[in-house]
């Protein structure tokens, strides 16, 4: 669904009509209500949904629901009912009529998937798991022990998470990189189980690619299962899938809400809307390489994907590449739509105005084209993942460099982080005192407890001296 632009007479460059009406916005003299809706679109409020999807689920539900309402329904039937549940949903949703021991992927599906696959495949998932691996493990919480005086240690300890669950998207195509970018760094951080639910498609838990990746990962849990159904499912347990600790990954709006629903039951990485990038651009950036940043974003559909430049005649040369590019894609169409709804080409004042710009859009990606990239980053706070130089394409980081790629999106950047080993930890603190070490500190105890009137808690220390 293409959603038209906004119009402002004052703050949007005009230009001859052209084949794609992506926003050009003059942020020189302001157009601060503008950029404000840009980044509205961005934030999934759970109340849009298309014509599809309204007369999918007048058909399940038998009447109108928001996506909200229909994520509340579907987790309360599975925590209610379990596994007859998930496979109702999954034959009303995803038109798979399964029966319950059909659900799990069985062991030797994963091993024929992994045999038939592409050695080349295969070798690339072998070098990027290494890639992914060696970067968790360098960032990788350890525990931490002080003695801040004689007869007192304090520990941080970090223990991974027993069970967690991924979600692995399979509408529109598959993802075989979600595996590797959620599954490495949680065996890197120590997870024993990992279960991976997917929905019951050929880009899902029937795609092969992604079955491969699953088995050369060492995955033995695979669900085909999806949606909404699939988030309850890991969350509340059921006789075929048993409850995890925590559950991450991409998906849709329903997935996004489902996970937003379960949080407090079980925790989540992120409440994830669309895909962004924010591409920073001067005189030194080529704009055919920045026209492919821009669209390798927008190409999920819907993705958000902005330029930011200081270079007047960069916003002109950037949009002709785009015209000429998006010609050349395989989802071409839904490029287009998710530029004219999602995009934009921002002239700002200078530097500082980019920088000032980025850190109120807080990015989901960032990738700084421009002369000194590092004097840059270092006045932007908020960004989920930043990409600096020509030469370093945010798809890098979506397969292969070493960070994941989940990460926060819809201006949630500036306190919520992207997914990593550590996210697989739970930390907990030790205290050892001796006897001599409490009789020191114990008066500080005391007067703070009777202060709040809590006798008890200052006679636990009282009676020991």
């Amino acid at each position: 669904m293409t959603i038209e632009p906004p119009r402002d007479n004052e703050s949007i460059m005009t230009s001859q009509p052209q084949p794609l009406n992506i926003q050009r916005v003059d942020a020189r003299s302001g157009a601060t209500e503008i950029l404000q809706q840009l980044r509205d679109k961005l934030s999934p409020r759970g109340d849009v949904v298309s014509p599809r999807g309204r007369a999918l689920t007048e058909e399940v539900f038998g009447k109108p629901l928001s996506p909200i309402e229909v994520v509340e329904t579907i987790c309360e039937e599975v925590r209610r009912k379990g596994t007859p549940a998930l496979l109702r949903y999954g034959k009303a949703l995803d038109k798979a009529d399964l029966s319950a021991d059909q659900l799990r992927v069985p062991a030797e599906a994963l091993a024929d998937a992994y045999r038939d696959a592409d050695p080349a495949l295969i070798a690339s998932i072998e070098r990027i798991r290494d890639n992914v691996a060696e970067f968790q493990r360098a960032i990788l919480h350890r525990d931490v022990s002080i003695k801040t005086r004689p007869g007192v240690t304090l520990t941080q300890r970090y223990l991974p998470l027993r069970r967690v669950g991924v979600c692995v998207p399979g509408g529109a195509a598959a993802y075989p990189s979600t595996v590797l970018m959620t599954v490495v760094p949680a065996q890197v951080a120590g997870v024993q189980e990992i279960a991976v639910v997917a929905p019951p498609t050929p880009f899902g838990a029937y795609n092969k690619d992604m079955l491969a990746t699953c088995h050369a990962l060492g995955v033995t849990e695979v669900y085909r299962v999806g949606g909404a159904q699939a988030v309850a499912a890991l969350a509340y347990g059921c006789d075929q899938i048993p409850p995890v600790d925590k559950i991450v990954g991409p998906g849709n709006l329903f997935v996004a809400l489902a996970k937003k629903h379960v949080y407090g039951t079980v925790d989540i990485d992120s409440f994830a809307g669309p895909s962004e990038v924010i591409v920073i651009a001067d005189d030194t950036a080529r704009a055919d390489y920045v026209a492919a940043d821009l669209l390798a974003q927008a190409e999920h559909s819907p993705g958000s994907a902005i330029l930011i430049t200081w270079n007047d005649s960069l916003v002109d040369d950037v949009h002709d590449e785009l015209v000429k590019q998006v010609a050349r894609l395989d989802r071409s169409e839904l490029t287009v739509d998710s530029l004219e709804a999602y995009g934009a080409l921002i002239l700002v004042r200078d530097q500082d105005h980019a920088c000032e710009l980025t850190d109120s859009f807080a990015p989901e990606h960032l990738h700084i084209e421009t002369a000194d990239p590092h004097d840059l980053i270092a006045r932007i706070r908020n960004s989920g993942a930043a990409f600096l130089g020509h030469h370093t394409p945010v798809a890098l980081g979506d397969y292969a460099a070493g960070p994941s790629h989940v990460l926060p999106t819809g201006g949630t950047c500036n306190w919520a982080a992207g997914l990593s080993s550590n996210s697989f930890l739970r930390s907990g603190s030790i205290t050892e005192f001796d006897k001599s070490a409490l009789n020191q500190i114990a008066d500080d105890v005391v007067h703070l407890a009777e202060k709040e009137g809590l006798t008890a808690h200052a006679r636990s220390v009282t009676i020991r001296k």
